[in-house]
């Protein structure tokens, strides 16, 4: 029997890595409850020396406002009541964490659960905010044989960049978990790879219950009986989730992916690929100009982290506020 926990659960990993089937899957638990994709608790980080002094109740009342009044926030799609969300954050502590934990905290309440959670792959480059936020929550990590990553991006319609950009971000999860795991430790982070997970359901989530301290429930091999409640009917790129889960789509990059394409992938992490037990396809190398574009893009995007990670420490010099959650594990649970 395991011992039950009410840390917050954050499912990361490469976008096109199989985290909404993942999200699911965590969904099913009877004691864990996790929306699909929402668009608030990042942002409201970022603007959070707006709202000003969280101490008066009106600046509150404006947070709550931000949070379920825009239509960008996806507020909408938690089908909570605006209004019972907006009152439990004005009467709670005065933090922007818990104020974001009050909106999860409903969000299981709905669902009978006593957990709540959150997956967004985009997590991976901001656990240390998540965690500012949230310092005891626990980062699931899945992981996929980037190749098949790269080349499901490629399809995605809101996917913007090229096939450059796509070898990078995989790249980029992986050398961030790698710095993740040596920070947190066991106990709050955890990997797990895509393949073995559609492989054998039970057994991978039987493991990551372990992890999380929970009971395996078996209702998680079986996320698609939950898919039509929880996936917005609008991201058809998700519509695999109302099946049974299947490895029909593991290696496919080798159909989808052009040669020169899976070389780039290859050359860029294929240490990596191997690390994790994937066997390289000897793909020819790609052209030195191919190399030196993905050379350059890597260093641009690097670049950005670098300003964007300047921006924030300067921004925390004006925080009103503390950012910490202070929401007691007995109001978690209420």
């Amino acid at each position: 029997m395991a011992t039950h926990s009410d840390r917050p659960i954050f499912v990361i990993g490469c976008p096109r890595s199989g985290t909404t089937l993942l999200q699911l899957m965590l969904h099913s638990h009877p004691r864990i409850a996790i929306p699909a994709e929402t668009r608030f608790l990042l942002p409201a980080y970022t603007a959070r020396c707006e709202f000003g002094d969280l101490e008066d109740r009106e600046n509150r009342r404006a947070l709550a406002d931000w949070i379920t009044a825009r239509k960008a926030t996806k507020f909408r799609d938690l089908g909570l009541d605006a209004a019972e969300v907006t009152a439990e954050i004005v009467g709670g502590p005065p933090t922007l964490g818990s104020a974001l934990g009050t909106v999860f905290r409903a969000y299981a309440r709905k669902h009978g659960s006593p957990r709540w959670g959150d997956k967004r792959p985009s997590y991976s480059k901001h656990v240390g905010t998540l965690l500012r936020m949230f310092p005891d929550a626990q980062f699931v990590h899945l992981i996929r044989d980037g190749r098949d990553c790269v080349a499901s991006l490629k399809e995605m319609p809101w996917y913007k960049h090229d096939v450059h950009h796509a070898v990078a971000a995989w790249r980029e999860a992986i050398d961030g978990g790698r710095r993740h795991a040596a920070r947190l430790g066991p106990d709050a982070y955890y990997e797990l790879q895509y393949e073995r997970l559609v492989t054998d359901p039970a057994d991978e989530l039987t493991r990551l219950c372990g992890f999380l301290g929970e009971d395996f429930d078996a209702a998680m091999t079986k996320p698609q009986t939950i898919a039509k409640q929880t996936v917005p009917p609008q991201k058809k790129w998700h519509d695999r989730t109302h099946g049974a889960v299947s490895t029909g789509r593991v290696g496919s990059w080798s159909t989808r992916l052009e040669p020169w394409e899976a070389g780039l992938a290859e050359a860029a992490f294929g240490e990596r690929l191997v690390e994790y037990g994937y066997e390289l396809s000897g793909a020819p190398r790609p052209s030195p100009s191919q190399l030196a574009r993905y050379a350059k893009i890597s260093a641009h995007r690097k670049m950005a982290y670098r300003k964007a990670d300047l921006r924030e420490r300067w921004q925390r010099r004006y925080e009103p506020n503390p950012v910490t959650c202070l929401l007691t594990a007995e109001e978690l649970c209420s």
